[in-house]
């Protein structure tokens, strides 16, 4: 005759399911709220890159390093700011109405394109360039804290009903194909409407 389980064999036994379904249940929640591999992380991600290298180019002494710094530092933010714009500021908009948040970011973009089409311009040997690459780079930061502040864009984001992680696929993909080609940056680059921005060119349009 089989010898049935012990009362502490049957505890241990029932509680394993828990602990997979409470493994399951956080990621759960965690794509559904904006965590791990989403459009935030990805965001983020971005701007941890740009901060370094803007750190990297406060100590940088000789005019080929900082051309250089400042060339990785002006084509991710263009990247940037285009998949923002394109992607995740619409995509916001449309989940939170919040039009104070999303006008407020797209002017923010436009002053940081006038500025970045001034240091491609120009060069180490212009007297402003490092004056042009530190304000840049303040004006990101403020930018920075503004999305990721306690009550900023993407905790808005993530307290919303957006599919950060839809969107953050959409944004990777956007974001690899502008990256992989040459000519695409450099239509970005020309649209000296980077110094007009999003908001002038749809005014226009009317």
């Amino acid at each position: 005759m089989p010898r049935s389980k012990s009362p502490a064999a049957k505890r241990k036994s029932s509680a394993k399911p828990t602990r997979r379904s409470s493994r399951t249940t956080t990621r759960g929640a965690a794509r559904r709220n904006g965590h791990g591999d989403d459009a935030i992380a990805l965001l983020k991600a971005d701007h941890r890159k740009v901060e370094d290298w803007f750190a990297k180019f406060e100590k940088a002494r000789g005019d080929d390093r900082k051309r250089a710094l400042a060339e990785k530092i002006c084509n991710a933010l263009r990247v940037h700011t285009q998949i923002e714009e394109e992607i995740f500021y619409p995509a916001f908009f449309e989940a939170t109405g919040d039009e104070d948040l999303h006008h407020e970011a797209i002017i923010e973009h436009d002053g940081a394109k006038k500025l970045i089409a001034e240091i491609e311009s120009s060069g180490p040997d212009n007297e402003f360039y490092d004056a042009r690459v530190t304000v840049l780079s303040e004006m990101i930061k403020h930018h920075v804290k503004e999305e990721e502040q306690r009550d900023g864009m993407f905790a808005k984001a993530r307290s919303s009903d957006m599919d950060l992680v839809a969107v953050g696929q959409q944004l990777a993909a956007r974001k690899a194909e502008l990256e992989s080609s040459p000519d695409a940056l450099k239509a970005l680059s020309r649209a000296k409407e980077a110094g007009k921005g999003l908001i002038t060119r749809l005014t226009s349009s009317l």
